[in-house]
């Protein structure tokens, strides 16, 4: 695993290094946009809905659009004088009985190593937490966001989950809410037996995605049937002589030329994203998106 952010967890007087990893990842079998006829790439460029033009990734700025029209645009440098106490600390704040977090807050979830001189010291708030059947709140900053976080225990390692605001929380705001729905004892006991039939320990690994399964056997009898088409230029890669590619091995590739290429993206982007949600790759990194007329796309010619 790759570390994405270096700092330390502060309560109180004690301070622990770590790094950050993410702890979960997609599984979806990635897909490209190819033109349906030769199988060549489809690309985006971005151009300025003023003048037509199109506009370097380096000229791209964050805009925030009022209601008369006018935009305010910020720049890096705007963005970089912003105070973010939190940008290489974790900092605990209060700790809370685990059932109090509700779910719904559940964000992302991330991995906390300890840094070499911070082991021992690591190991006595994993003990301690993991004993006092509470979790840590605490506040972080990821990628130039600060979020609210809760630490907790997971098989002897600390688990860092950013959470929602408050208010990034929906109401529901339904309206049988509203009606009277009469709902029989009988029929209440009957559900509640029911549920005790059905109920069971959980066990994760009983489960799979069939969906994802299923495509990539699809995938694989396109490969095998040789369903396979050569895009004609510079980016087609090179082939191995032989017959049919094995489905996991194509898959190994591209797993592995994602990889790079968000760790090139990352390497650019770091210091310039807000966001913090994609952990995708894509050809090329995206550009933050102003709240203005959506650029029109057009098709590279090929």
């Amino acid at each position: 695993m790759r570390s994405i952010w270096a700092g330390a967890i502060s309560f109180g007087m004690v301070v622990i290094p770590v790094k950050l990893y993410a702890a979960t990842e997609q599984r979806d079998v990635a897909f490209r946009q190819v033109h349906a006829e030769d199988g060549g790439r489809v690309q985006y460029r971005r151009f300025c809905s003023l003048d037509g033009q199109e506009v370097a990734y380096s000229d791209i700025a964050k805009g925030y659009e009022l209601a008369t029209g006018d935009v305010v645009v910020l720049t890096d440098d705007d963005l970089s004088e912003l105070p973010l106490a939190t940008a290489k600390r974790i900092d605990v704040l209060h700790f809370s009985p685990a059932g109090q977090l509700d779910p719904i807050l559940s964000n992302k979830a991330y991995y906390l190593e300890p840094e070499p001189p911070g082991v021992r010291a690591y190991a006595l708030f994993r003990d301690a937490l993991e004993r006092s059947g509470r979790v840590a709140v605490a506040k972080v900053a990821i990628r130039q966001r600060e979020a609210l976080a809760a630490l907790r225990v997971r098989d002897g390692v600390l688990v860092l989950e950013t959470l929602l605001w408050p208010d990034e929380v929906r109401t529901p705001d339904f309206k049988f809410l509203d009606e009277d729905v009469d709902v029989r004892s009988q029929e209440l006991k009957m559900a509640a037996s029911l549920i005790d039939t059905m109920t069971e320990d959980f066990d994760p690994s009983l489960y799979k995605d069939a969906y994802r399964e299923a495509l990539e056997a699809l995938v694989q009898a396109k490969i095998e049937g040789n369903e396979v088409v050569r895009p004609v230029g510079p980016t087609a890669p090179e082939g191995k002589a032989g017959g049919p590619a094995d489905l996991a091995e194509t898959l190994r590739a591209s797993v592995e030329a994602a990889k790079a290429n968000r760790g090139k993206t990352s390497d650019k982007t770091s210091d310039k994203t807000s966001d913090g949600k994609s952990d995708k790759a894509s050809d090329e990194p995206k550009a933050p998106k102003p709240r203005r007329a959506a650029s029109p796309r057009r098709k590279a010619s090929a």
